[in-house]
């Protein structure tokens, strides 16, 4: 009998590598979707020489066959889907008078589309068999906006929109829904430049400032694992310095 089947969309070397690892360890097969799959190369092998199972794939969210035609592959070849994750990036700054309309519908793309994508596709596979989890990866640009997040702030609010719409009408089908605020910095390259472009020195912060990705990816693993007689359908995560 197949493991079930944890896909992450959007699996990125941070956070999506520490929900992989920390699913993989739980005793689900995993599979990595990403731009660029080569990428997932190294994480595919380190959870294999843990004993565990993966996949990797090169997958554009952004494709409507894309991602048709890997959901039927996974299900067809490697397991059930349980869990479906997704968990693309996306976060620009660009001032308004300077948000093409590209630049705004690329964003949109990236960080609301997709996730209508994963999560629709998802449904088709989960509602049959009455079983499922599906976590979208929202931002502080979720919940508010900020100068220079339009375009970002705009998908993001849309995501968490769809989120809440697909909440009510899954779970009484017994499919867990729900959205994650990363509502701070996580400890990625990505913050580490955006701190150092301000003059701070990531190493020079108090412990704990910034999110571990591991941490993240428990929240993750926590979610997935509720009884649904107490569902969280959403999760603001924020280390404890954060200033509200």
């Amino acid at each position: 009998m197949s493991n079930p089947v944890c896909l992450i969309v959007g699996a990125g070397d941070y956070i999506g590598a520490a929900i992989a690892r920390r699913f993989a360890a739980g005793g689900y097969t995993v599979c990595l979707g990403r731009r660029n799959g080569e990428k997932s190369a190294a994480l595919v092998k380190e959870i294999s020489d843990s004993g565990g199972q993966a996949h990797g794939f090169t997958l554009d969210a952004r494709e409507e066959t894309q991602i048709e035609e890997r959901f039927s592959m996974i299900e067809n070849e490697i397991g059930p889907l349980e869990v479906v994750i997704s968990n693309p990036g996306g976060n620009v700054n660009f001032p308004i008078r300077e948000t093409t309309e590209r630049v705004f519908y690329k964003v949109w793309k990236m960080a609301c589309l997709t996730g209508f994508l994963s999560g629709r596709e998802a449904a088709k596979y989960m509602v049959p068999r009455n079983k499922g989890t599906i976590l979208f990866t929202g931002a502080t640009a979720s919940i508010r906006g900020g100068s220079g997040f339009g375009a970002f702030a705009s998908a993001k609010f849309a995501l968490r929109g769809l989120a809440q719409s697909m909440a009510r009408e899954l779970g009484p089908q017994n499919i867990h829904v729900a959205h994650l605020i990363i509502d701070a910095g996580v400890d990625t390259a990505f913050v580490k430049e955006r701190l150092e472009a301000r003059g701070i020195n990531r190493d020079e912060l108090p412990e704990d400032t910034l999110m571990n990705p591991k941490s993240v990816g428990e929240a993750y693993w926590m979610l997935h694992n509720q009884t649904r007689d107490a569902w969280t359908h959403e999760m603001d995560l924020r280390p404890f310095a954060e200033k509200f």
